[in-house]
């Protein structure tokens, strides 16, 4: 199975945008993701950043735009995301009460859809969803800031949802967010995880490259 990376420009020096951006696309492979996590001070206890830092990434870098939103009622703001250079578009299953229509509104903007649980929600609020998105995010750590660590329990929650999206002959990806480093990549794509998220361990005091060459190592 192939496996993307999708570094969290959370964990980026934002004096650097553009050089950080440029890094990646240079060392990725072609088909991984930028990961965009944005938290807005209510569904989870910390403001990251929105819309204006979305669009300033979008301006220097044609990578994919995974956008990983941590908002409540993110169904207000899907429209100016897409419009803003969003690819991808996740939102909780814990941030509205909506969720299917949130779903279907980013697939009418065109984009791909992803659905996100976080650790201490039970697996069964996914199922009613798994037809009908793009990408399945299982948080491996609480959501609401970087640097955390990795949930060990996370790894068998992955295969269980790897297994339900097999059941129904499912394409959509399996990503992991939260405390992914070299340490638990591996374990987490034989538990069936196609696209892992890592901030921490990309962005670290060696640089990006660096930080990805020993991700795909791990996973070599």
């Amino acid at each position: 199975m192939s496996v993307r990376l999708a570094p969290s420009i959370l964990s980026c020096d934002f004096t650097r945008l553009g050089e950080e951006l440029a890094t990646l696309a240079a060392a990725d492979q072609p088909d991984n993701y930028v990961h965009v996590d944005v938290m807005d001070g209510h569904f989870v206890p910390n403001i990251s950043f929105g819309l204006p830092i979305l669009a300033a990434a979008r301006r220097v870098s044609t990578q994919f735009m995974d956008v990983h939103l941590m908002i409540t009622q993110p169904e207000r703001y899907l429209a100016d995301f897409a419009a803003a250079g969003a690819d991808g578009l996740s939102v909780h299953a814990e941030s509205t009460p909506h969720l299917h229509r949130a779903v279907q509104q980013i697939h009418d903007l065109g984009k791909r859809a992803g659905v996100v649980i976080n650790p201490g929600t039970p697996l069964e609020a996914l199922r009613p969803m798994l037809a009908d998105v793009d990408l399945v995010l299982i948080m491996s750590v609480n959501p609401g800031f970087g640097g955390q660590q990795f949930i060990p329990a996370t790894v068998e929650r992955v295969r269980t949802v790897r297994g339900w999206l097999s059941d129904i002959d499912s394409p959509a990806e399996l990503q992991v967010d939260g405390g992914v480093t070299p340490n638990n990549a591996r374990a987490l794509v034989d538990a069936g995880a196609s696209v892992l998220v890592a901030g921490s361990s990309v962005f670290g005091p060696d640089g990006p490259a660096a930080g990805l060459a020993r991700l795909r190592g791990a996973l070599a």
